[in-house]
């Protein structure tokens, strides 16, 4: 299935540019039961239309480039969360920002396929159903606050107890140093960079101190 995945940025089209409404912060979701159940709501309403979108004609371009030409794509990286470069058969890639096809616990930090917490959602929410929903840039959609407040979140399935997190880097969260310092490490081994589908305006393409000749 082909569809456009909707983006915050683009002019004219994005969330920013036809909406008020913005991406859920990093302290939003680690401070509030109430902001929490209501991701929770509507990306279990969404998820599985994010969850089908299939790679394009670029992911698959970049996949085959590393099988059949190894020694010229050394390593793949995107700011994406919809894995969508994994599932084109990418290997050598970084995952920037995370993945939404991971949750982890916030307090055990154990980690679960989206697809099997989605299970443990739809157990705790039989029933809970949008007719027609319009999918968003966040992979949720549009519930009413009596629809949220309707929606139970599970915790985690080890400990019992931990707050689950989409794997992502939210907006206000730090992409964790070491991914930083390994990408680093990476660019300084490259010749050159093959740049695909960015404005190149976003914080980390800054690489003046990686390789200041690249």
């Amino acid at each position: 299935m082909y569809v456009c995945i909707l983006d915050c940025r683009s002019e004219g089209v994005g969330l920013y540019a036809t909406s008020k409404k913005r991406p859920m912060q990093y302290t939003d979701f680690i401070s509030s039961e109430a902001f929490r159940q209501r991701y929770w709501a509507r990306n279990f309403i969404g998820w599985p239309s994010f969850a089908a979108l299939r790679p394009n004609n670029s992911h698959q371009f970049l996949a085959d480039l590393e099988q059949r030409h190894p020694d010229i794509l050394l390593w793949l990286v995107t700011q994406n969360v919809d894995s969508l470069h994994v599932k084109a058969g990418s290997q050598r890639i970084t995952e920037l920002h995370g993945t939404a096809f991971k949750v982890i616990c916030l307090s055990c930090g154990h980690t679960t396929p989206r697809t099997e917490y989605q299970s443990e959602l739809r157990a705790l929410n039989p029933g809970f159903q949008v007719a027609q929903p319009v999918l968003r840039p966040d992979a949720d959609v549009d519930l009413s606050d009596e629809e949220i407040a309707q929606f139970k979140v599970a915790s985690c399935g080890k400990c019992g107890e931990g707050v689950m997190k989409p794997f992502i880097v939210y907006f206000g969260e730090n992409v964790p140093k070491s991914r930083v310092d390994f990408l680093y490490e990476k660019v300084d081994e490259c010749d050159g960079l093959l740049v695909m589908g960015s404005s190149l305006q976003v914080g980390l393409w800054n690489l003046n101190g990686a390789n200041e000749s690249s």
